[in-house]
Formats: structure tokens, C-alpha cells, sequence
């Protein structure tokens, strides 16, 4: 073989290399523009994502309230008693029984005129004890567990705080 025969094939065996290896050049300029995503019209439900459900929030719960009149029988001492106020503890305890025993009497026992002629509770008494509505939290504990532990129209027995002693009628 001749020297130039032999470049022609070296040359030849080139060429089919060459083309075999276009597949590893870069596409033509049309074939490397990215195609959009266009989703389906409509997404089968099995593939769709969970929406969130919207729960209203729980409605506020109304917090009991009850009505109840009172007869407060306060010493020297009691939380909020007033400087004419001079009985002993004692004192204010017999009378707050003889006031419950009032109360409990048969007969037309007027629970606001006992109120009005005994309590020491300048802003209910003058009213006949009348307390209005109230919620648990409104009043001390004691005074509170009594006033809702009675039904409508019960009369509580005596009642002691830290203000003195109760006779507590449930209203309402």
C-alpha cells in the first residue's frame, strides 16, 4: 500500500467515527427550547393534594350565671365592715341564725324585708339583698359554692366569708 492510499483509509475510517459521535454534539436550537408543562384539564382525585378543612372555631361557652339575694350579718374585723359595726364574731354569727330562722319561718317570711331590716351589706341590703346575676368568679368562694349549689327559690343555710355570715336565697 501506498502512503497515500493508506492516509485515504485512515482517512475513510475517520469519517464513520465522526458521525457515529454527532449523537454526543448538541442538539440543533429547535430540539434544546424546554417545553412548558401544561397539567391536565382536570386532576384525577386520587392525585390531588389534601386541601386543609376549615373548622369554625368552637362557640365561646356561656358561663353560668345565677341570681340570688342575700343577708350579710358582719363583726368588727370582717373584710369590708363598716366602722358602726361592732358585734364580735360571735354576736354576728347568732344573729345571722336568728335571721335564717326568720326566713325559714311558714308564713309570709319576706326575704327582701329581712334584707332591708338586717344586712350589713350597704349595697345589696337597702335593695333587699338582691345580688343580680352573677358568675362563679364574681363572688368569694364560700358565697359562690353555696349560691350555686341551691335550685331556684332554696334558701341556703349560714354561710360564712371573710365578709361574715350569709343567708343566701337562690333566684334564678
Amino acid at each position: 500500500m501506498r502512503p497515500a492510499q493508506s492516509f485515504l483509509l485512515l482517512l475513510l475510517a475517520a469519517v464513520p467515527s465522526t458521525t457515529a459521535c454527532s449523537s454526543l454534539t448538541s442538539p440543533p436550537e429547535a430540539e434544546v427550547e424546554p417545553k412548558r408543562y401544561e397539567p391536565p384539564a382536570t386532576v384525577p382525585a386520587a392525585t390531588r393534594a389534601p386541601q386543609p378543612v376549615q373548622v369554625p372555631p368552637p362557640a365561646p361557652k356561656e358561663e353560668e350565671r345565677v341570681g340570688a339575694s342575700h343577708i350579710l350579718v358582719s363583726y368588727k374585723g370582717a373584710r369590708g365592715a363598716a366602722p358602726t359595726v361592732v358585734r364580735t364574731k360571735d354576736q354576728a354569727k347568732r344573729r345571722a341564725q336568728e335571721v335564717l330562722k326568720k326566713a325559714k319561718a311558714p308564713g309570709p317570711a319576706d326575704f327582701a324585708a329581712l334584707a332591708k331590716k338586717y344586712s350589713d351589706d350597704p349595697g345589696s341590703g337597702p335593695k333587699g339583698g338582691d345580688l343580680g346575676l352573677f358568675n362563679r368568679q364574681s363572688m368569694v368562694k364560700p358565697f359562690s359554692d353555696a349560691a350555686f349549689a341551691l335550685k331556684p327559690g332554696d334558701l341556703s343555710e349560714i354561710v360564712e366569708s371573710d365578709f361574715g355570715f350569709h343567708v343566701i336565697k337562690r333566684a334564678r
